[in-house]
């Protein structure tokens, strides 16, 4: 493991200030640009809320122009909207009308407690189905990062693909096989859903370092600690108890662009996965980040966004 439970504790003591001087940063006032406008207006987000079909309320996010080809970002397990920072931020990616939105259990998203609200894939497909709505996106790219990957498939599964451009797995999950995943990620299926307290701290710690090959600092460590810790127990024990273990078909069936991004040194998911989905789909395209973990967009985000953007435009093109 590249750093211990013991750096992300004591990052966790200093969270608060972390997280004040993250905010504060966001907040920060307009400043001019040589073109007139407000470097804080061109960096504005709009935040709003979609209730899903069984009644589940999202938090989302939106930022871009409403008429620009379309990006909906769909965090991993654990994690939340703010996991896209960089792309939010990605000047590659600044035409862009981008979405994010925290999945049901995590972030400020509700978090119901029966396990159902999560072993059922059709309720995570219409949390996708709800912020397209809400967002009045027209055809999104969805990029989908680890359980991302799944809820896309999802969404594929019940909606269908007529209203998504493309999609973009990130060291996706798409089946849930020992053999395209991690003995790691198997040990986290039970440790981080353990009733016991400590045990699931300690999971928490150590499911935050093997998702990075080369692990973040500072004030980023220290919010994504706290964002782990926010998620529900039921969202893990619920999610591994679904009976909808493989999304292969969905995406086999989807007939637009795919786009598989992964990290050659992920701990969590094997790069088989990524090539399973090739073989549903042999015109998909497969990008290996040498530098990577469990998150390429992360890790090397410049390179990310740029192929990110050429896939947009590649998709809207067609």
């Amino acid at each position: 493991m590249d750093f211990t439970r013991r750096h992300l504790v004591s990052a966790a003591a200093v969270a608060g200030v972390g997280m004040m001087q993250s905010r504060s940063a966001t907040a920060r006032p307009a400043t001019s640009t040589g073109g007139g406008a407000s470097t804080a207006a061109a960096e504005a987000s709009d935040t709003f809320s979609a209730r899903s079909s069984d009644g589940t309320v999202l938090t989302a996010e939106s930022k871009g122009d409403p008429g620009a080809p379309e990006i909906l970002f769909i965090h991993g397990l654990r994690q939340s909207r703010l996991s896209w920072d960089k792309q939010f931020h990605d000047p590659a990616l600044a035409g862009l009308r981008m979405v994010r939105f925290d999945l049901r259990g995590h972030g400020d998203s509700d978090k119901p407690t029966a396990l159902e609200a999560y072993s059922d894939a059709d309720r995570w497909a219409d949390d996708v189905a709800a912020v397209i709505d809400a967002a009045k996106l027209r055809r999104p790219v969805l990029v989908g990062w680890s359980l991302g990957g799944y809820v896309a498939g999802a969404y594929l599964r019940k909606h269908g693909g007529s209203r998504i451009a493309g999609v973009n797995l990130v060291d996706a999950v798409t089946k849930l096989s020992p053999d395209l995943l991690t003995p790691l990620a198997g040990d986290f299926t039970g440790s981080a859903t353990s009733h016991d307290l400590a045990t699931r701290v300690a999971a928490t710690a150590d499911f935050l370092a093997a998702c990075f090959h080369r692990p973040p600092a500072g004030v980023e460590l220290q919010r994504m600690l706290v964002v782990n810790g926010m998620t529900a127990r039921a969202a893990n024990e619920g999610f591994v108890r679904t009976s909808t273990t493989d999304l292969g078909p969905a995406f086999a069936a989807y007939d637009g662009p795919i786009l598989l991004t992964h990290g050659a040194h992920d701990k969590l998911v094997r790069q088989a996965m990524a090539d399973h989905v090739r073989s549903l789909k042999p015109q998909s395209r497969l990008s290996v980040y040498a530098e990577s973990g469990h998150s390429p967009f992360y890790e090397e985000p410049a390179r990310f966004g740029r192929e990110l953007a050429a896939f947009v435009a590649e998709v809207n093109r067609s």
